[in-house]
């Protein structure tokens, strides 16, 4: 039974339509967020939509397709264009490219996880890259030496004596390096046991990483160097 003074709990049927519709929509997207989620102040809430496309539940359809339909889509295009303006598109495409990859060589070259290699992932990997780049080694000078090697093969035919000399010469420092590359990498893993000491990472992957790190030019080597040579890492 219910008093003349008492509310309906019933949705009043004059309620708008749009107000349901928001509703679900919220409702919705309250569950395809994370548990304790809270947007950003001064930023809506996101979309469910969006937020299973960015996590790679569907596909966005602005890139969805085959090959072949991406190619049709591009013949349309340049039929829709004159030479001139498809010119000028193809430029803003090669440029927009440069940009993106220059972004992302920037990411890399600062050590952004999200933009390495695989291989230059993990916490034990960026230990390793310090430990090294805060050293000197004798393998810093492998690709110099393999160089001169390669110009004793071409003087060897006119001056075998100092081909045969230099070639002894350049035996020898392949032990050295060689030498060295097994004590570099043995020192790399006992510094990772230390800082990580329930580390998962295989002692050969660390040690041939830093062996292949330390043979690079420091220059030219990515992610760049963090530390500055005879700092303690």
């Amino acid at each position: 039974m219910k008093f003349p003074w008492q509310k309906s709990e019933d949705p009043s049927p004059a309620e708008p339509a749009s107000q349901a519709a928001d509703a679900v929509a919220q409702e919705e997207t309250d569950r395809s967020v994370p548990k304790g989620y809270t947007p950003p102040k001064g930023r809506p809430t996101p979309r469910r939509r969006e937020v299973e496309i960015e996590r790679g539940v569907i596909r966005d359809p602005k890139t969805a397709g085959s090959a072949a339909q991406a190619s049709a889509r591009r013949r349309d295009l340049k039929k829709s264009m004159s030479k001139a303006e498809w010119k000028e598109h193809k430029a803003k495409e090669r440029a927009e490219s440069r940009k993106r990859q220059q972004e992302v060589q920037k990411a890399m070259d600062a050590g952004d996880e999200r933009y390495l290699l695989a291989r230059d992932q993990g916490a034990e990997r960026r230990h390793v890259r310090d430990w090294v780049d805060s050293r000197r080694f004798i393998n810093n000078a492998v690709l110099p030496v393999a160089l001169g090697l390669l110009v004793i093969m071409f003087i060897g035919t006119w001056a075998p004596e100092f081909a045969n000399i230099m070639s002894l010469i350049a035996m020898g420092l392949m032990v050295v390096f060689f030498i060295e590359g097994v004590w570099a990498g043995r020192s790399a893993n006992q510094a990772v046991r230390a800082k990580f000491p329930g580390t998962t990472a295989t002692g050969l992957g660390l040690g041939f990483y830093a062996y292949s790190r330390m043979t690079q030019p420091r220059k030219w080597r990515s992610p760049k160097p963090r530390v500055s040579v005879g700092e303690q890492v």
